[in-house]
């Protein structure tokens, strides 16, 4: 049997659906107008649906009186906040595109993304950590060659842009960044030709909620839910399965953190009661090795969404033991992807939710093909996966090469993923294509090694990439961070846990004891920065037989 398989709607009963994200916010403050919509722990605030709803439509009609139409860009960059919630949803309602922008983001990317993506209006953060979101935007602003508005700060419900007490938004636009008069979107009196409605008129492109909606119910989802979201928002994560996820059932959404913090996501989850918790299996990591992890009650959990990278086994195994997570989910998507393509069920075994990423959503289809020949393998091979159906995106902007490199003529999305079918049609990840070793023309998939390293008593996480070799092409080094800081596994121990376990090109020839992995925003782990740090510096372990990390070996491995 070939390696491809196509959802249907018999597994959950959802059809297609044309909604529109402020259609479908409007059915579910219809039904629950007073249960809490939005907790914003740092700051104690709180909204039920209907002052949800009522400050989204404030926002929105600030935004239309200040001069914000239908597919014009309005750009975020902010670090997680109540207000960054509500600019979402005002800016759906009135069919405004929101341009998100990484909080990682340095003002020459700022500078870039504003131009590139046609961007309007920007609201920012004034600042947070080391960055001054302020200061980089009136840099950007200084130069810019498009019309850029900074919201700085704002007040409850984000509703009025001030900085104590006073609006602080400032509009520069045109030639050398000739400044225009001060705008600020202020909804604390009503526009004198206030429209009728905010909400924009659906049309073919905003079918919003069939994902979400699938995704929700696979873990049953109910106005009885709370949900934990650490992750950010500017990523597909934290937007999209979190945020829609959370409104379209009619559930809680809640903020632990401007930015992923374990010990605050804990907290959180025990003091709002939460019923499920979002993260990237490095931030489920850091959450159980968290000194006093045992302190925290989180009985109230039951489910959860594990997504953004694999998940090693005997993590996801920890979560749901000791987290309570029994009903966990893995997702697999992409941003271009809306973003979920496979997802695990509720009532799949344990295995299933270890092992594998799922099963293909409704109305979308999923196939393995050769890398190099693009031919569907048979089931049981590895390959890269495909991706198909409503769900993808049309494009990248203004980047016609990039899209095609992408998507094929045949509209498949090619994720760069190594992935393996199943018989039963999940789906394993087997690593990405970029990821993959050769060495000494072995394919080596560093997932594999991942997962057996994760069983060492010594290991508290760890990443395997490929180093460069003048006699193999590459060889394998292990990143460790130890669960004890002062007694850290060695290369020999790694070799010795490793020997007769696994096959022995397979088997780490380099390690390297590290405090933590270069993470993206999203917390992701920057595998490409461990191979550079890993040639540029001294601290790799190398076997005696091993005079050097890209140097030549004898072999005796």
């Amino acid at each position: 049997m070939n390696s491809y398989a196509h959802g249907s709607d018999g597994t959950s009963g959802t059809s297609l659906l044309g909604d529109t994200i402020g259609a479908n916010l409007d059915r579910t403050v219809a039904a629950w107008p007073d249960r809490e919509a939005l907790v914003d722990v740092p700051s104690g605030r709180r909204w039920t649906y209907s002052q949800f709803a009522a400050d989204v439509d404030q926002l929105a009609y600030a935004l239309l009186a200040s001069g914000v139409a239908k597919g014009d860009r309005v750009g975020i960059w902010a670090i997680n906040c109540a207000e960054w919630v509500l600019v979402q949803y005002a800016t759906a309602r009135i069919g405004a595109i929101m341009v998100n922008i990484n909080p990682a983001y340095r003002t020459h990317e700022v500078e870039f993304v504003l131009n590139q993506a046609g961007i309007s209006v920007l609201f920012a953060s004034v600042g947070h950590k080391s960055s001054d979101y302020r200061a980089m935007v009136d840099q950007v602003g200084a130069g810019a060659r498009s019309c850029a508005r900074s919201c700085t700060s704002a007040t409850r419900a984000g509703t009025r842009c001030c900085g104590a007490g006073r609006p602080t938004c400032t509009r520069t636009c045109g030639p050398a960044g000739a400044s225009c008069p001060a705008t600020t979107p202020s909804t604390s009196s009503t526009p004198r030709a206030r429209p009728a409605s905010p909400r924009a008129p659906p049309s073919p492109t905003t079918t919003s909620s069939t994902t979400v909606i699938s995704s929700g119910e696979s873990i049953t989802y109910t106005e009885q839910d709370r949900v934990c979201i650490p992750v950010p928002f500017y990523h597909c994560f934290g937007m999209v399965m979190g945020n829609l996820a959370v409104t379209s059932h009619g559930a809680c959404m809640v903020i632990p953190a401007p930015s992923f913090d374990p010990a605050a996501t804990l907290k959180a989850v025990q003091r709002e009661r939460c019923t499920s918790l979002y993260g990237v299996p490095t931030m489920f990591i850091a959450e159980l090795n968290l000194p006093d992890f045992a302190s925290y009650d989180l009985s109230s959990l039951r489910t959860g969404i594990m997504a953004g990278s694999p998940c090693p086994v005997e993590v996801m195994k920890r979560v749901v033991a000791e987290m309570h997570m029994a009903e966990v989910s893995i997702c697999y998507g992409m941003t271009e992807t809306s973003p979920v393509s496979l997802q695990t069920r509720r009532d799949d075994d344990l295995e299933h939710r270890t092992g594998t990423v799922g099963r293909v959503l409704p109305y979308l289809e999923v196939k393995v093909v050769d890398p190099a020949t693009g031919v569907t393998q048979p089931r049981g091979t590895a390959g890269e996966l495909c991706t198909r159906g409503y769900s993808v995106m049309l494009g990248y902007w203004n980047e016609p090469e990039k899209t095609a490199e992408a998507i094929d003529a045949g509209r498949w999305m090619h994720t760069g993923d190594l992935a393996m079918m199943r018989e039963d049609g999940y789906v394993e990840i087997v690593g990405r294509i970029k990821d993959m070793i050769i060495r000494g023309g072995e394919n080596i998939y560093p997932r594999e090694i991942e997962e057996f390293l994760y069983t060492h008593p010594k290991i508290a996480d760890v990443q395997v990439v490929g180093i460069p070799d003048e006699h193999y092409g590459e060889e394998v080094l292990a990143c460790v961070i130890p669960r004890d800081p002062a007694d850290p596994p060695t290369l020999e121990e790694v070799r010795a846990f490793c020997d007769g376990r696994l096959a022995h090109y397979k088997i780490p020839t380099l390690l390297r004891t590290m405090d933590a992995f270069p993470m993206t925003v999203s917390g992701k782990v920057r595998k490409i920065e461990l191979r550079e740090r890993a040639v540029r510096g001294s601290e790799v372990e190398v076997p005696a037989d091993l005079p050097s990390p890209g140097g030549s070996s004898d072999g005796t491995n």
